[in-house]
């Protein structure tokens, strides 16, 4: 048996390549003292992965070249070496990295019981992009009952679980996603109030039109022109949480500011960046509650799940294409 493995090659220039990334088999790790071996059911595929490829400043060292790509991951433990925690048959979840198998000494590794739900909702809506929506929309957007939050990618992982968020806690809420179909499902599966297609509709006049009293919070996963328009419809002392910007991920030139910035002055508002690890202590509260709103029907949570470790690219490609809605996932083991 061998560990398929998805290797960085090199530092990409604009949107990854075919030599961006490498599939090798290698030999499956031997376990050292007080290690377990962990084989993948599921790898998470975000946008951030984009940004981990950069040799740049950021919230997390860079992947290095000749390195598994990172990822957040699910699976089985399936043999163990005097672990002190982990038995074999435990579910966990951790940064694992796109492969089959990984050996670890456990740190940074989670329990989850998959008998209460099924393994991709870990690395879902009770996984990162449900931390982060959650933590972003509470305790950086700050929302109250009666806001009017606009959310950007709103179809997303992130976005679709912000949105349903704020519709719990009484707010209004608008979400901008790209197509007729994301559209629509945020308006008939979600229930969000409004929704905005960036792809046919202006964003400026779309704003006037479905938030006429302006915005108390907004949610920005994109970046780019939506953030500028974003800033325009500012009530007084908005919040904007910062999460992401795939709008500006590939590109091959710099990244430029928004230039209706001074309505952060004019509205004493705040634009504030969220990193998800920063509220680690508090995950578990967080799953607990939205584990709740699933079970009552409240808090509703897709998957999009696509099969073998070999699609790694063209699923990947996904994220940035617009193929997809709700969350990215990889199934990498083998029937």
């Amino acid at each position: 048996m061998k560990n398929k493995q998805i290797i960085l090659k090199e530092r990409p220039i604009g949107f990854p390549n075919d030599a961006t990334w490498n599939l090798e088999s290698n030999a499956i790790p031997t376990l050292k003292e007080g290690e377990v071996l962990i084989q993948h059911h599921y790898i998470s595929l975000d946008p951030a992965m984009r940004g981990w490829m950069n040799d740049s400043k950021s919230y997390i060292p860079p992947v290095g070249i000749n390195e598994v790509m990172r990822s957040g991951s699910i699976g089985k433990v399936i043999e163990v070496n005097n672990h002190p925690i982990f038995k074999v048959g435990d579910c966990v979840t951790g940064w694992g990295g796109v492969q089959q198998y990984v050996a670890t000494d456990g740190a940074g590794w989670f329990k989850v019981d998959d008998t209460i739900a099924p393994m991709p909702l870990f690395i879902g809506t009770l996984g990162m992009p449900g931390m982060t929506a959650y933590f972003g929309i509470h305790e950086v957007g700050k929302i109250k009952e009666g806001d009017i939050v606009l959310v950007s990618g709103a179809a997303g992982a992130v976005g679709s679980v912000v949105g349903q968020i704020a519709k719990i806690k009484g707010c209004t809420v608008i979400g901008i996603a790209g197509g007729k179909d994301k559209c629509d499902y945020l308006l008939n599966e979600l229930g969000f109030d409004a929704a905005i297609d960036y792809k046919s509709e202006n964003i400026y006049e779309a704003l006037k039109e479905k938030c006429p009293k302006g915005i108390d919070v907004y949610f920005d996963n994109v970046g780019g022109e939506i953030l500028n328009a974003a800033l325009s419809k500012l009530r007084m002392h908005a919040r904007i949480v910062i999460c992401g910007a795939i709008s500006q991920y590939n590109n091959k030139v710099l990244v430029k500011g928004p230039s209706n910035y001074l309505s952060l002055l004019v509205n004493r508002a705040t634009m504030q960046g969220m990193v998800v690890m920063d509220y680690a202590k508090d995950y578990k509260k967080a799953a607990e509650e939205m584990g709740m709103w699933i079970a009552q029907g409240k808090l509703k949570s897709k998957e999009d799940i696509y099969d073998g470790i070999e699609n790694f690219q063209e699923t990947y490609a996904r994220l940035f294409n617009g193929n997809k809605k709700g969350k990215l996932v990889l199934k990498v083991i083998e029937d």
